[in-house]
């Protein structure tokens, strides 16, 4: 699992130098030590703030009744050979610091819980705090639960295999599925369940072929979409696209890439334009930057809407990009993105229990981001200023244009342009032959 970080003082689990104080006030408790007789203390009640130093309480229960305060509870130092000796540690994944693994053992079972697998991967709807009396100092300290970490221990017998990880991996069944999906939309906001409804709505008629599509609220039949056919091969790493495309528009549809009811919340870079006010460099991409004049060369507001949209779109993905990585996480900090691109962004280049996006999925967050470039320069287009914003070098993306199907040409004023050609034609792959 990994390395032990701490043994659990189950005697004395807060410390009054792990915390800060936060507040105090005074309360009256009622004890009854004698059922018959109440007696009332006055008390001095400190709500208590984390420490980075420390780890806060965590809290593990055993499903199976297991008492462990029947057992004769010691420290690792002390020895005890009268009876069964129950023990309390907590280990730390040494890769993922993140883990934890809460171990009660025994001379027989050990109770083992983690804070990544089983009950431990549900939504958490409610936060808990932990409420230590001392009688000497009539004090009551409210101390947080660390991240809420409520463990249900199991018993495992010595020996046994760990299995936590491959149950982490294992598929839900169908049933699973609908259970924790309306869990989920009981505990969080009305709003929130809605737009996750939308987003698998998008989702599903853009699978379908684009036959219905979300505009707004309203559910739209999408007759006046042309449909192409679109090869399954995405071994490639790119948008979909049509090999049978006549036009480069057709070659990466935009509406495979930018769902219908994904316009709305694009607005910010038009209205900034129609506003005439200047973007900030800080805020945009400096390929949006050395690009807004042209919207004001375009006479048609539907041409300069759908081009500053498509520029809002290229913002977005930068900096999702940024926000995953350690070179850029600054410049996308302040960024605010539309709760549904930012859930779609994820579904498409995250990956469970990892901050950052794995290479794969970089590139092909990469490839949309150089498709639609293609589309604001009118599918001639120079890659410097968008490999700035990426954080790489020009060089580094000429084979990726490459791999879109991209040809290069060269300018006198603009120096060398990628240049989409239909039919598309991909570069082959070429293998390595095994010898026998």
């Amino acid at each position: 699992m990994g390395r032990k970080v701490k043994k659990l003082d189950t005697g004395n689990p807060i410390s009054d130098h792990c915390y800060g104080e936060a507040g105090s006030l005074k309360a009256n408790i009622t004890k009854s030590e004698n059922p018959k007789k109440n007696e009332k203390m006055t008390v001095k009640i400190q709500v208590l703030s984390q420490s980075a130093q420390k780890i806060p309480p965590i809290v593990g229960y055993f499903p199976s009744g297991f008492d462990p305060l029947k057992e004769s509870m010691e420290d690792d130092e002390t020895e005890n050979t009268s009876g069964p000796v129950s023990r309390v540690s907590l280990f730390k994944n040494t890769k993922r610091t993140n883990r934890f693994q809460l171990v009660v053992s025994g001379s027989q079972v050990n109770f083992v819980g983690t804070n990544f697998s089983g009950e431990a991967t549900a939504a958490q709807s409610c936060s808990y705090s932990i409420g230590v009396l001392d009688k000497e100092t009539q004090t009551l300290k409210i101390v947080p639960i660390a991240g809420n970490m409520i463990i249900r221990l199991d018993p495992k017998i010595d020996g046994e295999e760990e299995e936590e990880d491959n149950t982490a991996k294992r598929e839900m069944t169908e049933e699973e599925k609908k259970a924790q999906k309306k869990a989920r939309e009981m505990i969080l906001p009305k709003k929130t369940v809605n737009l996750d409804k939308k987003i698998e709505t998008l989702r599903q008629g853009v699978n379908a072929g684009g036959d219905h599509v979300i505009e707004g609220s309203k559910l739209l039949n999408q007759d006046a979409l042309e449909e192409v056919p679109f090869t399954d091969d995405y071994d490639r790493n790119i948008p979909p696209y049509d090999l049978a495309a006549t036009t480069p528009e057709t070659a990466y549809p935009l509406h495979k890439i930018i769902f219908k009811g994904e316009w709305d919340y694009l607005t910010d870079i038009f209205d900034l334009s129609e506003a005439g006010e200047r973007i900030s460099p800080n805020a945009y991409p400096s390929f949006v930057c050395n690009r807004m004049h042209t919207l004001a060369d375009i006479k048609s507001e539907e041409e300069r809407r759908k081009l500053a949209r498509i520029f809002s779109y290229i913002t977005h993905l930068v900096k999702f990009k940024d926000k995953h990585s350690m070179d850029g996480f600054q410049s996308a900090k302040n960024h605010r993105f539309p709760k549904m691109l930012f859930r779609k962004f994820s579904s498409m280049f995250c990956v469970p229990e990892s901050k950052r996006l794995p290479n794969e999925k970089v590139d092909l967050l990469i490839s949309y981001v150089l498709v639609l470039t293609l589309y604001a320069d009118n599918f001639r287009s120079n890659p410097s200023d968008i490999a700035k914003d990426l954080r790489t070098i020009t060089g580094h993306l000429r084979p990726r244009l490459e791999l879109l199907g991209c040809n290069f040409v060269r300018d006198e004023k603009r120096g060398h342009l990628a240049t989409l050609s239909v039919p598309l034609t991909f570069p082959t792959v070429k293998r390595k032959r095994k010898r026998g």
